[in-house]
C-alpha cells in the first residue's frame, strides 16, 4: 500500500464483506489492531463500519461488536436487516448496505486523500471512479486468493491500489475462533461476524 505520512485517510468497512472474506482466509478481524495499523499510515480522519441488524430480536449477537467499535474510534453506520424465506423455505436475512457506503464516500472525498474501501464488490466500481475523478486515491482491501475469488476484478483494476486480505492478515488477523452454536443458519453475516468476535 502507498500511503504518504501527510495523507488525511477515511476507511470505508463493508462489514459484512469483510467478515466473509476474512472467514473464507481462515482469520478473524482484530478491529482495534485495523485502527491502529492505519493510524500509522497517516492521519486517519474517519473509519467507518457498515452493518445491518435484525429487527424484532430481543438479543442480537452482533451488538456487543457495534458498541465496541461504536466506543473505540469507529463510526457505526447501521440499519435493520428485513427477513425473507429463500426459494427453498428457509429464513435468510437482507440488509444491504451499498448506498450508505456511496454516499459517505463521496462525502469524505471532499476532505480525505485517500480512501480505503473494504469491500469486493464489483457494485462499487463506479463510485471509486467518481472519488477518483475528485482527485484522491482509492485503494480497495478484499481477497483472490479464497475459493471462490471475493473481489470483483473490475473493482481491482478501477482502484489505485488493491490490497489482498491474506496480506494483512498477520497484521489486522487472529485465529478463529469456534462458534459456538452448531446451527448458524439463520443469522445475518453481521451476526456471525459477531458472535465471533466474542
Amino acid at each position: 500500500m502507498t500511503f504518504y505520512p501527510t495523507d488525511r485517510i477515511a476507511l470505508f468497512i463493508d462489514g459484512a464483506n469483510l467478515y466473509s472474506a476474512a472467514k473464507a482466509l481462515g482469520f478473524d478481524i482484530d478491529y482495534r489492531k485495523l485502527l491502529d495499523e492505519f493510524k500509522k499510515r497517516g492521519v486517519l480522519i474517519r473509519a467507518y463500519y457498515y452493518t445491518a441488524i435484525a429487527e424484532n430480536d430481543d438479543y442480537s449477537p452482533i451488538r456487543p461488536l457495534v458498541d465496541w467499535l461504536d466506543y473505540n474510534g469507529f463510526t457505526l453506520v447501521t440499519k435493520s436487516a428485513r427477513e425473507f424465506i429463500d426459494s427453498q423455505g428457509r429464513k435468510r436475512w437482507r440488509g444491504d448496505m451499498d448506498i450508505e457506503i456511496a454516499v459517505d464516500m463521496l462525502q469524505m472525498a471532499e476532505t480525505a486523500d485517500h480512501l480505503v474501501l473494504f469491500s469486493g464488490d464489483g457494485d462499487f466500481r463506479a463510485l471509486v471512479e467518481a472519488v477518483q475523478r475528485k482527485g484522491r486515491r482509492v485503494t480497495v482491501v478484499s481477497t483472490m486468493k479464497s475459493q471462490p475469488p471475493m473481489t470483483s476484478d473490475d473493482l481491482r483494476r478501477q482502484a489505485d491500489n488493491f490490497v489482498d486480505l491474506s496480506d494483512l492478515g498477520g497484521i489486522i488477523g487472529r485465529p478463529q475462533r469456534t462458534p459456538p452454536r452448531q446451527t448458524l443458519d439463520n443469522r445475518t453475516p453481521a451476526e456471525r461476524e459477531a458472535e465471533d468476535e466474542y
